[in-house]
């Protein structure tokens, strides 16, 4: 028996997507172990790590406050 580690996401119907091809010549058969990483942040966790973690503070200063209600045109998403 020859192992092959491979790592992806669980989709919706029970479907595995592989992060990256297999090898060339791999087919037939498979039997396959499913690790589910417990560990693995959520996305509302990593957003929450973004905006309180401190990376974004450079952009309180005030020289990075260079735009005004004037700047640009305003956004307009109704249809």
């Amino acid at each position: 028996m020859k192992a092959i580690e491979a790592v992806g996401t669980i989709e919706h119907e029970r479907r595995v997507l592989l992060d990256e091809p297999l090898p060339l010549g791999v087919a037939g058969r498979v039997r396959v172990l499913i690790l589910i990483d417990e560990d693995e942040l959520s996305e509302r966790d990593w957003m929450r790590a973004a905006a309180h973690g401190g990376s974004f503070d450079f952009l309180n200063a005030p020289g990075e406050d260079i735009y005004t209600l004037e700047d640009g045109k305003p956004f307009d998403d109704a249809r």
